[in-house]
């Protein structure tokens, strides 16, 4: 299921008009991205959860040519599933 297909099974499961479910699913994944850029963890009970891994910088090889790269520190996202989402899965 991709994005506008999220809004059109909003649509249809609810009263709202096609532009109001685009608007709640874009606050959805707006408020979860702006908690990501914050540091903050997201969770969804029984779904999943979004949080930030933070890595330190070290010195990898550029395969290509075996030349040592710095390579910077960053932060990268990660989503976890939750127990009860793994379950239906495995049903």
């Amino acid at each position: 299921m991709n994005k506008l297909e999220l809004i059109e099974e909003l649509r249809r499961n609810t009263h709202l008009s096609k532009p109001e479910a685009r608007r709640v699913v874009d606050i959805f994944f707006d408020s979860i991205s702006w908690a990501l850029e914050r540091g903050d963890r997201t969770e969804i009970r029984g779904l999943c959860s979004f949080f930030v891994k933070k890595y330190d910088g070290y010195t990898g090889r550029n395969p290509k040519t075996g030349e040592k790269v710095k390579i910077q520190p960053k932060k990268l996202p990660f989503f976890k599933c939750g127990k009860e989402l793994k379950d239906l899965v495995n049903r």
